[in-house]
């Protein structure tokens, strides 16, 4: 088991040249247009270690999309990380909606160029529909897990239930539409912040 642990540890460096080098690759041209030899070429490596560590193309940009969600590469899921933990102790239910939008606004910076490449992909690539399936499933696990406090709290419009409030959150705080703000109308990302923040809290919350 050490040795497993101390190679892992000294391939953790290498993993996330390639995993960097594939973010910037993956988002400028996209999922057909990157290649193994163009991540191996741009994070130094060989292109067998890239396939050592990933196998697949589709495996990469999976592990891509995580880190970028995550921030790191720790096995640590996103909804017990301590910001998180923080979040579920708020008292005030306008705080924690400005919490999360502010969480999702970091998270979207780091991961919303990406989650469209992964939706670009899904068309044509069954790998790729599966995993747009699968984070998108996570993104409305996330939402719902976050509605849910502010159902404990009370906070929830009465014309609401669970299951809508959470519609509308998904809606909301959709990457999609905060690349179009941001690409299209330029946006940065503390504007997209505060007027998520008002439009959900009009939306869910108690008037």
């Amino acid at each position: 088991m050490t040795d497993v642990n101390t190679r892992n540890r000294r391939s953790a460096p290498t993993r996330r040249r390639i995993v960097g080098a594939a973010h910037e690759l993956f988002a400028v041209r996209g999922y057909a247009g990157t290649t193994f030899q163009e991540v191996a070429d741009a994070a130094g490596v060989s292109v067998q270690t890239v396939y050592f560590h990933y196998g697949s193309k589709s495996q990469l940009l999976k592990h891509v999309v995580d880190v970028a969600s995550a921030g790191d590469d720790e096995p640590v899921p996103l909804l017990e990380r301590p910001w998180f933990t923080q979040l579920r102790a708020s008292a005030d239910p306008r705080e924690a909606i400005v919490r999360w939008v502010h969480a999702s606004g970091v998270i979207f910076d780091r991961v919303a160029a990406i989650l469209a490449v992964v939706r670009d992909a899904a068309w044509g690539d069954p790998e790729m529909a599966e995993q747009w399936r699968a984070n998108a499933e996570q993104r409305r696990t996330a939402h719902d897990t976050f509605v849910g406090i502010l159902e404990g709290l009370g906070a929830l419009c009465p014309e609401l239930d669970r299951e809508r409030a959470t519609d509308v959150t998904v809606g909301l705080l959709s990457p999609d539409l905060f690349l179009v703000l941001q690409r299209e109308c330029g946006w940065d990302t503390s504007r997209w912040e505060e007027w998520a923040a008002d439009q959900l809290a009009h939306a869910l919350l108690k008037g």
